[in-house]
């Protein structure tokens, strides 16, 4: 009855619009008043806002593309398995979170306290579940994330082709393990 492509994007735009379904429920429970039903209802109007916003970022922050490679995000362990390169980075483990642009497209750079680093494409199928993982880092926020892929500055086409033309330092973790460069 749906067309395919409509049904895949209501499908990836579920958060959102359940969101808005619940707001929509607490203005209703408002306009019915009373004492119980009007806080009743405003709280309902603010998780629905703050589950639609929630939604919105992490709708920005999914894939764009397809690179190659799978990403997969399993018990605060980051897997990234490409045709070339891959590996495994723990959340424990991360100090460091970069945006780079390379060869044209851009990646995340994970790198470890002992100087180890994972280069995870974008686009690659799989990473939007990397918005969670993350979130869940000390003092890094949803918002924080959103912004850095919005960041016009973070990369513009390369002049060379496979050279790094573009960097930003996302997050770095405080304290022990931080590895300089």
């Amino acid at each position: 009855m749906i067309r395919p492509g409509a049904r895949a994007a209501l499908w990836q735009g579920r958060e959102v619009i359940a969101g808005g379904v619940l707001a929509l429920i607490g203005v209703w429970l408002i306009g019915l008043g009373g004492y119980l039903l009007v806080p009743l209802g405003a709280a309902v109007v603010l998780g629905g806002g703050g589950l639609g916003l929630l939604g919105l970022r992490r709708l920005r922050f999914g894939a764009m593309g397809d690179a190659p490679g799978v990403v997969t995000v399993d018990e605060a362990q980051i897997a990234y398995m490409g045709p070339q390169t891959g590996g495994f980075v723990s959340l424990a483990d991360l100090a460091e979170i970069r945006l780079l642009r390379l060869g044209g497209r851009r990646v995340w750079r994970l790198k470890q306290g002992d100087g180890q680093a994972l280069l995870v494409p974008l686009d690659a199928s799989g990473a939007e579940g990397l918005f969670d993982a993350f979130a869940a880092l000390p003092g890094l926020s949803s918002a924080d994330l959103v912004a850095a892929l919005d960041d016009p500055g973070a990369g513009g086409p390369g002049l060379v082709s496979g050279a790094l033309t573009e960097t930003r330092l996302v997050w770095r973790r405080q304290g022990r393990g931080v590895v300089a460069g």
